[in-house]
């Protein structure tokens, strides 16, 4: 089918369409174009060649990518670009969608789950995604669906390319949107379980946010919420949990209740006595003499 569907290559680099067009090419010896821009967006699927992409950052640096099959570019109007291809012993086989900006206008009023793919090249200048097989392939039907009804003249093809563009759209963004997401869930968990030993480990030290964000590189707002999401408290009230948790601990054992508060970063006894008495319902000395009490009647029983 895809033999069927294929465009005739020509260098043309504005559109005719007023929403959108869509293409399916196959080179060989193909020409190395010169670096361009667009006042529409341009959606690029790498199917095979020998080539590597040069974008023209918007800070003047060039970024040169090697591209392999399932590379996913997306270039914002104004974004100067262009593909070098190095053999022509492989043919050059690409998708190319270009979409106007009145078309994206029209279907973020639609919804703005349109825009994600679109938004991110903006705001942080990210074009190039490499899919995944099963992502690569279930994107590569897509666009041979719209090829497909763009192509036909049969009853309703207006409406239904239509539908197809937008599952082609959407399609991309949920992939991409996906992938990031499922990326960000695990560094977060990490870090979220990172943050856990250190502070763990270091119970006697000052564990200010400040500190532990310095020490894992990231924002002290960023580690704020990342414990107020995932426990519903703060960092400074999980500290204070295991901080009590340890003294309550330690004072069972036996341990004087003064080298204990101190020891566990406490900075003094009613400090201390509050906390102590607002998680247990009792002061340390009450809660260290029950337990003594409840040793005693655990060791008279056995006799017993």
């Amino acid at each position: 089918m895809k033999n069927k569907l294929r465009s005739s290559f020509n260098s043309r680099q504005y559109m005719i369409s007023s929403d959108f067009e869509v293409f399916y090419y196959l080179d060989r010896d193909f020409k190395t174009l010169n670096p361009h821009a667009h006042d529409y967006y341009e959606f690029y699927l790498f199917l095979d060649g020998d080539v590597t992409m040069e974008i023209f950052r918007t800070d003047g640096e060039k970024e040169h990518i090697d591209m392999y099959p399932g590379d996913l570019m997306v270039v914002p109007p104004g974004i100067s670009h262009h593909a070098i291809m190095h053999t022509s012993e492989k043919d050059y086989k690409r998708f190319v969608f270009w979409i106007s900006k009145d078309c994206c206008n029209s279907l973020m009023q639609e919804s703005v789950d349109y825009m994600y793919l679109i938004q991110k090249a903006e705001a942080f200048h990210k074009y190039i995604y490499h899919l995944a097989p099963a992502s690569f392939h279930l994107v590569e039907s897509k666009f041979l669906r719209l090829l497909e009804e763009k192509s036909s003249d049969r009853y309703g093809s207006g409406a239904m390319s239509h539908l197809c563009l937008c599952d082609l759209i959407l399609t991309i963004n949920r992939i991409v949107y996906d992938d990031d997401h499922i990326q960000n869930g695990n560094d977060e968990l990490a870090l979220f379980q990172n943050i856990l030993s250190y502070v763990e480990s270091n119970l006697e030290d000052t564990l200010s946010l400040d500190d532990i964000a310095g020490q894992f590189f990231v924002s002290k707002y960023y580690v704020a919420h990342l414990f107020k999401d995932t426990l519903g408290i703060s960092l400074h009230q999980y500290i204070i949990k295991k901080r009590l948790a340890e003294c309550r601990n330690a004072i069972i054992s036996g341990a004087s209740i003064t080298g204990t508060y101190e020891k566990f970063g406490f900075r003094d006894y009613s400090s201390f006595f509050k906390a102590f008495k607002k998680e247990y319902g009792m002061s340390p000395k009450e809660y260290q003499n029950l337990s003594a009490l409840d040793m005693t009647s655990f060791h008279e029983g056995e006799k017993i």
